[in-house]
C-alpha cells in the first residue's frame, strides 16, 4: 500500500526536515520539531502527490487514503485522550496547507474543525468556558462556509458588526456565551437560506470537505498568480496538515503569535515578532486587533502601553526563548514561528526559514559566518540574487522636508511615490497605463496579491509587523507601511484622511517603509550606500565564481555606473545607440540617403570623430578591462523618420525635395526588419560603414592608451553572422583599417574579432565559424526569437496565456529556453572549443543578468556574461552560487579562488 500518511507527535515523527518535496515546508519542520522534542500538537501530513492526483483525477482522492487518514485520526485520539467527533472531550483538528515553498495566506486553512451543536456542548464542559466554546464554533462555522462551501466571509462579517452595534461592543472579545450562541444561530441561518442546506454537522463530512478544499486552494487564483510571480513551479502541489487544535483563545492565560528569531527588517539578532492575548492565531496575521510586543524592549522601543509578553507571561517567554535558540542553532538560519499558549502552556505549531529583507538577509548571513554558525559559501549561497534589486531602490533624502501626514510600522524598508489607489484592480490597471501607484488598503488580503504586485508600494491602516501586507511586501522588496492607525480609509467615498488633510485618488503620497513615515506629495531620493555587509558579502562572491561579469554599456555614464557595481568589462557596446543623440542624427540621415558611395563616406567622416571620441571615453573608464564593440547593427531605417510631420521636417532640414524623400524611404522599407538588411550584411553592402567604425575603435584604442598607460585590446563584434564567408569579408576590412591605423600611429595594435551567435545555423556551424572568430558572444535576445519564430516585442500578447495554461512554464525571454536555445548555445560552445581551444564565450543578451539563466552559462562552461549596469550584482552573487552549485555536484572540483575569512 502506498503511504500516503505520515504521523508526528510526542517526541516522535514518521518523517524529518529533509522531506520536504514529500511533506512540503510545514509538515516537515512540525515533524523535525517532533522530532527534536519540542512541544508540538500531534497530528499527520498527508504527502503533496496526493494534491497532483486530486487535480488530474478530478478531484477524486486515492481510495487507500481514507483508511490512513482514520488511523492518523485514531493515533491523534490516543496522544491528546479526546475523540474526534463526540464528547466528552472532543478533539477539534486544524486543516492547513504546505508547499515546499512557503507561500503565506495564499491557500486555505480550516481551524476548529470538529464543531457541531453537540460537541460544541461537550466542549463547554469540558473547557469550562462556554463564552470559548461558541466562540470557536462561530469562528469554524465562517471559516468552512468560506473555504468548503463558497459562501464569502464577509456576509458573516456584516452579522457579527450588526450584532456588536446592536449590543453596544467594540471588540469581539466583548461579547459572552449567549451572545456568541445567538451569532452563532444566524450563521447557520445564513447558511442554508444562501445556500439551501443546512451546516453540516457529520465530522467525517466536515473533516473530507476541508481537505478537498485545501487541495482545491492550489489552484486559486492567488495561489497561481503568486507561484507565477515566484517562480515556484505549479506540479509541486501542497501537502495538507491535519493536527489537533491548541487554543489562545481559552482566556487571559492563553495567546497566539508569530516571532523571528532574528529582525526580518534589519537583521538585527534579537527576538521580533507579535503575540494576542484570548485570540487565535489568524486574529495576529489578519491585522483585526492590534498586537502586542514579545519582549520588553520592543515594548518600549515602540512606545506600547500594553504589556508584553516577557512580562506578562515569564515561564512561557522563558521557554520560547530557550526554543528559538534551540531552533536556529538547529537549522542554522533565523527562524519564522508560529505558536499558541493554551492556559500557560506553550505550543509550537510551526517553523521555517524566515523571509526576510535584502539588506536584512545580507546581515544576518555575515553576522553568522562572524558566529561560526555556517560558511562563507553558504552565506553566498542564502541570498537570492534577484533580491538584491532592493538594495538599489531609492530612499528618502534625509535632507528634504515634506509634511508627514501620516505614521505606522515600518513593515518593509525602502521609499516610493506614487498616486493613491484604493483597490488591487486599479493598481493593475495604473501600471498597465505606465502610472506608480501606492495601494492604499485598511488591510490587504491575499486576493489582493496581483495588485500588490503591480504597486510602487503598500499602505494599510491596521495590522502589524506580521500581517499579510507586511509578509508579501517584503518577499517582494516592496515598500510598505502598516498600521498607521492615525490614517484612516473612506472606501465609500475614495477618501484616505491624513493628519491635516483629505487625499483622494490619484493624488501622490510617499512612504517610507525603513521609518513608517507617510509624506505627502512626491519626495527626492537618494541611492544607498552599498558597503558594509553588502561589501564583505560580495567580496566572498567574487572569491567563488569562475565566470567574470561584464555589461552592456553604451554610454560613459553607464559604464561608469558598471564599475561601480563591480563589472569587469563591457561585454557589448551597441554602437547604434550612439547615433541617435544631438546632431548625429541628422549626420546619420544624410548618409542613408546618400545616393552613393562618396556620398555616404562625406558623411561617415563627420561621424568619425563624435565615434572616436565615444570609443576612447569608453576605453579609459574601462581601462586594463576588456571591451567589446558591436559593429552597426540595425536595419537603417530605424534611423529615419516615420509620421508624416517627421518626414516633412527632415527632408525641410536636409534640403530635399519631399518626393524624392519619400521615394528614398519606400526603397529602404522592409517588410520584415529583424530579419531583413542588418548586421553584417549592412557591412558587406556598405563596407565603408565598416571601416568607419573600425578605424573610430582602433584610433580610440590608441588615444586611450595614452591618456591612462593602460593598453587596450578592443573586441570587434561582427553581428547576425550566420556563414563563414560573412566573416571572413567583414573581418578583411577590419584587419585592413588595423592595418592602416598601425601604420599612421606607429603602434602596435592588439585586438580580438568574434562575432554574436543569434542564428540557429550560426551555433550549428559553430565549428566552421570559430576557424575565423576568436570570440563567441551569444546574443539571446535574437537566438530566442529566431529559434522560437516569436517577436520579443510581441510575445507579451500571449505569453501569459501561455503560462497560464501550462504550455510553456517560464517567458523565454526573461529566462533561457534550456531546451531549445540552451541546446543550441552548448552545440556552438563545444564544436566552437573544437576548433578552437581558446576561443572565448560569453553571453549578451537580456538573459546575462537573470540568475537561473547565469546559472546554466556556468554549466555550459562559459567565460563571462554581460548585463545592463544595475543587474551586475545580481549577475556577480548569481555567478559565485552557480560555481559553488557546480563544485557540489563535482566533489572534485573547486571554485576559482579560497575566500579568507
Amino acid at each position: 500500500m502506498k503511504k500516503w500518511v505520515y504521523t508526528f507527535g510526542n517526541g516522535a515523527a514518521e518523517g524529518r526536515a529533509g522531506d520536504v518535496a514529500i511533506l512540503g515546508g510545514k509538515g516537515a519542520h512540525l515533524a523535525e520539531m517532533a522530532s527534536l522534542g519540542l512541544p508540538v500538537p500531534p497530528g499527520f501530513t498527508i504527502i503533496s502527490e496526493v494534491c497532483g492526483r486530486y487535480h488530474q483525477g478530478g478531484r477524486q482522492l486515492p481510495n487507500d487514503l481514507k483508511l490512513q487518514v482514520s488511523s492518523g485520526i485514531a493515533g491523534m485520539e490516543v496522544m491528546t485522550g479526546r475523540k474526534f467527533g463526540a464528547g466528552p472531550r472532543p478533539l477539534l483538528i486544524s486543516i492547513r496547507s504546505g508547499a515546499r515553498a512557503s507561500m503565506p495566506g495564499m491557500m486555505d486553512t480550516v481551524l476548529n474543525l470538529g464543531l457541531n451543536d453537540e460537541t460544541v456542548q461537550a466542549l463547554c464542559e469540558d473547557s469550562g468556558d462556554a463564552r470559548f466554546a461558541w466562540d470557536s464554533y462561530r469562528r469554524f462555522i465562517q471559516m468552512y462556509a468560506d473555504v468548503v462551501m463558497g459562501l464569502d466571509h464577509e456576509v458573516f462579517e456584516e452579522i457579527l458588526e450588526d450584532e456588536k452595534g446592536r449590543l453596544g461592543h467594540e471588540y469581539d472579545t466583548e461579547l459572552s456565551a449567549d451572545e456568541w450562541q445567538h451569532v452563532v444561530s444566524r450563521y447557520k441561518q445564513l447558511v442554508e437560506d444562501e445556500l439551501d442546506e443546512p451546516f453540516p454537522q457529520d465530522t467525517e463530512v466536515q473533516l473530507w470537505g476541508a481537505i478537498g478544499a485545501v487541495f482545491s486552494s492550489w489552484m486559486n487564483t492567488r495561489a497561481v498568480t503568486y507561484r507565477h510571480l515566484h517562480n515556484i513551479p505549479g506540479d509541486w502541489g501542497t501537502a495538507v496538515n491535519v493536527q489537533a487544535m491548541v487554543f489562545g483563545n481559552l482566556g487571559s492565560t492563553s495567546a497566539t503569535g508569530v516571532a523571528f528569531t532574528r529582525n526580518p527588517s534589519t537583521g538585527e539578532k534579537e527576538l521580533y515578532g507579535e503575540f494576542l492575548v484570548n485570540a487565535q492565531g489568524e486574529d495576529v496575521v489578519a491585522g483585526i486587533r492590534t498586537p502586542q510586543s514579545i519582549t520588553e524592549a520592543a515594548r518600549l522601543a515602540s512606545g506600547s502601553d500594553k504589556p508584553s509578553m516577557e512580562k506578562l507571561m515569564p515561564e512561557a517567554f522563558q521557554e520560547f526563548l530557550a526554543i528559538c535558540k534551540q531552533l536556529e542553532t538547529h537549522y542554522r538560519d533565523m527562524q519564522d514561528m508560529e505558536f499558541t499558549i493554551e492556559r500557560g502552556q506553550l505550543w509550537m505549531l510551526q517553523t521555517r526559514c524566515g523571509k526576510r529583507t535584502t539588506r536584512a538577509a545580507m546581515k544576518i548571513a555575515v553576522d553568522m559566518v562572524e558566529e561560526g554558525l555556517i560558511t562563507a559559501d553558504e552565506a553566498v549561497c542564502r541570498i537570492d540574487p534577484s533580491s538584491l534589486d532592493q538594495l538599489l531602490h531609492p530612499t528618502i533624502d534625509s535632507s528634504i522636508e515634506r509634511p508627514i501626514i501620516g505614521s505606522g510600522l515600518p513593515a518593509s524598508p525602502g521609499a516610493a511615490s506614487g498616486e493613491i489607489v484604493f483597490s488591487a484592480e486599479e493598481a493593475v490597471a495604473a501600471k498597465a497605463e505606465g502610472r506608480r501607484v501606492i495601494l492604499v488598503r485598511m488591510e490587504t488580503s491575499p486576493e489582493d496579491i496581483h495588485g500588490m504586485h503591480a504597486a510602487e508600494g503598500i499602505l494599510t491602516t491596521r495590522g502589524g509587523m506580521t500581517s499579510h501586507a507586511a509578509v508579501v511586501a517584503r518577499g517582494m522588496g516592496i515598500p510598505c507601511v502598516t498600521g498607521a492607525g492615525s490614517m484612516r480609509v473612506d472606501l465609500r467615498n475614495g477618501v484616505l484622511i491624513g493628519i491635516g488633510c483629505m487625499l483622494r485618488k490619484g493624488d501622490v503620497i510617499t512612504i517610507d517603509g525603513s521609518s513608517g513615515r507617510v509624506l505627502r506629495g512626491e519626495v527626492p531620493m537618494t541611492q544607498p550606500e552599498l558597503s558594509g555587509d553588502f561589501g564583505k558579502l560580495m567580496e566572498w562572491a567574487d572569491g567563488a565564481r569562475r565566470m567574470t561579469v561584464r555589461t552592456n554599456a553604451d554610454t560613459p555614464a553607464d559604464a561608469r555606473a558598471a564599475r561601480a557595481f563591480g563589472a569587469e568589462g563591457i561585454g557589448l557596446c551597441r554602437t547604434e545607440h550612439m547615433f541617435f543623440e544631438g546632431e548625429r542624427i541628422h549626420v546619420m540621415r544624410e548618409m542613408i540617403l546618400a545616393e552613393d558611395e562618396a556620398g555616404r563616406r562625406s558623411a561617415l567622416d563627420q561621424l568619425l570623430p563624435m565615434q572616436r571620441e565615444d570609443f576612447t571615453e569608453l576605453f579609459s573608464i574601462m581601462h586594463g578591462m576588456p571591451v567589446t564593440i558591436r559593429l552597426l547593427d540595425p536595419p537603417l531605417h530605424e534611423f529615419l523618420p516615420k509620421t508624416d510631420g517627421e518626414i516633412v521636417e527632415v527632408a525641410a532640414a536636409m534640403g530635399m525635395p519631399q518626393t524624392l524623400f519619400r521615394q528614398r524611404l519606400d526603397a529602404l522599407h522592409e517588410f520584415n526588419p529583424m530579419l531583413g538588411h542588418r548586421g553584417c550584411r549592412l557591412a558587406i553592402s556598405y563596407p565603408e560603414i565598416a571601416e568607419m567604425q573600425a578605424r573610430a575603435i582602433f584610433e580610440a584604442a590608441v588615444e586611450a592608451a595614452r591618456r591612462t598607460g593602460a593598453p587596450v585590446v578592443p573586441e570587434i563584434m561582427v553581428p547576425l553572422v550566420s556563414l563563414r564567408s560573412e566573416l571572413d569579408y567583414v573581418r578583411g576590412v577590419i584587419d585592413r583599417v588595423a592595418a592602416e591605423v598601425a601604420a599612421e600611429t606607429g603602434m602596435t595594435l592588439e585586438y580580438l574579432t568574434g562575432t554574436m551567435i543569434e542564428l540557429p545555423r550560426a551555433a550549428l556551424r559553430a565549428h566552421v565559424i570559430a576557424e575565423a572568430a576568436e570570440f563567441f558572444s551569444f546574443g539571446t535576445n535574437d537566438l530566442t526569437q529566431t529559434t522560437f519564430g516569436i517577436s520579443r516585442d510581441d510575445a507579451a500578447r500571449f505569453m501569459n496565456t501561455y503560462q497560464r495554461k501550462g504550455i510553456i512554464e517560464r517567458d523565454p525571454f526573461v529566462s533561457l529556453d534550456f531546451d531549445g536555445v540552451g541546446e543550441l548555445i552548448r552545440i556552438a560552445a563545444e564544436r566552437g572549443r573544437q576548433t578552437r581551444s581558446e576561443l572565448k564565450l560569453g553571453i549578451c543578451g537580456e538573459h546575462g543578468g537573470d540568475p537561473t539563466s547565469i546559472d546554466f552559462c556556468e554549466n555550459v562552461g562559459l567565460d563571462y556574461v554581460s548585463c545592463s549596469p544595475f543587474r551586475v550584482p545580481i549577475a556577480r552573487l548569481a555567478a559565485a552560487q552557480a560555481t559553488l552549485s557546480q563544485a557540489e555536484k563535482q566533489p572534485n572540483t573547486s571554485p576559482k579562488k579560497v575566500v579568507a575569512l
